[in-house]
């Protein structure tokens, strides 16, 4: 396994070593041990899987208290996947980086606790998988705008996407609740 940071030092993209041959392949998606090896030593405690169809953006979700760290990949199709720093200590706060992940890439991302992060499908349908560092409360669940012009996150979109109502009604950056 490769771990690479981004432009968001403390997101990382994670390659693993894959096994190919004439019957399929083979790789580990997680390993503890070779994980906090690459400096990631976050203990996971959920897993969730999404299935959304070719438009559908999700996010930017954050929780204000209890924030996740998320390990994020695509096990079918394609996504444009955005990660935002919303810690305001940080000298990357507001900043963002943003990637395509899909299944034939294999690659990962590991989003530390104190951003926000969502994505938007660009195949006919997407299967996500995460794993977070924190249970979901709804209590603290917040959504940062999509499109803020603030971040000047680039979607790669030629028609409006297709949100939730939570989604759509996310707060502005200079509103939002953020992380000290």
């Amino acid at each position: 396994m490769r771990a690479t940071a981004t432009s968001l030092p403390d997101v990382l993209i994670i390659e693993p070593r894959v096994f190919e041959d004439a019957r399929g392949f083979f790789f580990e998606s997680y390993n503890r041990r070779t994980f906090a090896e690459a400096g990631i030593d976050a203990e996971f405690v959920q897993d969730n899987h999404s299935r959304s169809v070719r438009g559908v953006l999700r996010g930017l979700h954050y929780q204000i208290q209890h924030a996740q760290g998320k390990l994020v990949r695509v096990v079918a199709g394609e996504v444009f996947d955005v990660a935002v720093d919303l810690r305001r200590s940080s000298p990357t706060f507001g900043c963002h980086v943003a990637m395509r992940l899909s299944a034939s890439d294999r690659r990962m991302l590991y989003i530390p606790p104190g951003f926000a992060h969502g994505f938007l499908v660009l195949s006919d349908a997407a299967e996500f998988l995460y794993k977070t560092t924190d249970y979901w409360y709804p209590a603290h669940d917040r959504t940062l705008r999509f499109d803020d012009p603030a971040l000047g996150i680039g979607w790669p979109v030629d028609v409006a996407p297709t949100l939730a109502p939570k989604d759509a009604a996310g707060a502005l950056l200079a509103d939002a609740e953020t992380y000290a």
